[in-house]
């Protein structure tokens, strides 16, 4: 099998040569025992561990096993399985939770990619999840050949318009995920005197909506399940001890769930 892996050092094409990836100018990239490639050379690094950390991964991974998020993911995995793809990359896959289900869901010979910058994250995925091709790599500057992807996920991260563009095929599809109106609600009004409502995601610059799906429940979590949730989101620093004293008054609470599903399409014009 090609895989559709480029060099970030040359952005040739990188060919795999037994356990390793390797370019014409001879760059070489080795296969970790656990499956996945690092791709993301030393000077592209902003930080010495960049993106989640072990115990924020641990903490998405506890969540997950929970299945609170089920019906977000099955709704992802029907959207790609029905435009047919060839190649989807996941930007920002974290620990797989999302890229394993909609991988399940396609033929063998799709050919599934999930990438992050997290290493722990990466690890953990590629440990468990073998029906994925996982790399360690930024997303601003993803390892991949131009317009090889049928599907890019984008689930949570970053959203960087110039890539989409460069990545996606010219039939192809981008699917954003972003938090609906009142996802969380009930927990930022904990920290926040006034909770601003999230709007859908801005059409990246180069694309046009094609469809928009808004997903939303409001279910009772646990409180030693909300915790974990608190620690995957961006305001998990807000939340001070007195927060937690108070939502542990209780077993459990009721929270919003809520999501935008936005594809789009690459302009024609």
């Amino acid at each position: 099998m090609t895989l559709m892996y480029r060099c970030p050092l040359c952005d040739e094409p990188l060919l795999l040569n037994n356990k390793s990836l390797q370019c014409k100018n001879r760059h070489q990239f080795d296969f970790a025992k656990e499956g996945y490639v690092n791709l993301l050379p030393v000077q592209n690094k902003n930080s010495k561990q960049p993106g989640d950390n072990l115990e924020m991964v641990q903490a998405r991974r506890a969540f997950f096993a929970t299945e609170h998020y089920a019906f977000l993911r099955d709704a992802i995995a029907e959207r790609i399985t029905t435009t047919e793809p060839s190649s989807v990359i996941d930007l920002g896959c974290g620990e797989g939770f999302y890229t394993q289900a909609f991988a399940k869901q396609l033929p063998d010979e799709t050919q599934v990619y999930g990438v992050d910058i997290s290493k722990s994250a990466v690890k953990y995925a590629a440990k468990r999840y073998k029906n994925v091709n996982f790399s360690v790599a930024s997303i601003k500057q993803a390892p991949f050949e131009n317009q090889t992807a049928d599907v890019l996920v984008s689930i949570f991260a970053p959203v960087f318009a110039d890539e989409l563009h460069r990545l996606c095929h010219e039939n192809g599809t981008v699917i954003i995920v972003s938090p609906g109106p009142t996802h969380l609600f009930e927990l930022k009004a904990r920290i926040y005197d006034e909770v601003n409502l999230h709007e859908p995601v801005t059409c990246p610059e180069g694309f046009e909506l094609k469809k928009q799906t808004h997903l939303e429940q409001c279910q009772s979590l646990p409180t030693s399940v909300i915790e974990h949730l608190i620690m995957m989101t961006p305001f998990a620093w807000k939340f001070k001890a007195s927060h937690y004293q108070d939502l542990n008054q209780a077993p459990e609470h009721m929270v919003t769930l809520s999501f935008y599903i936005s594809e789009f399409v690459p302009n024609k014009v």
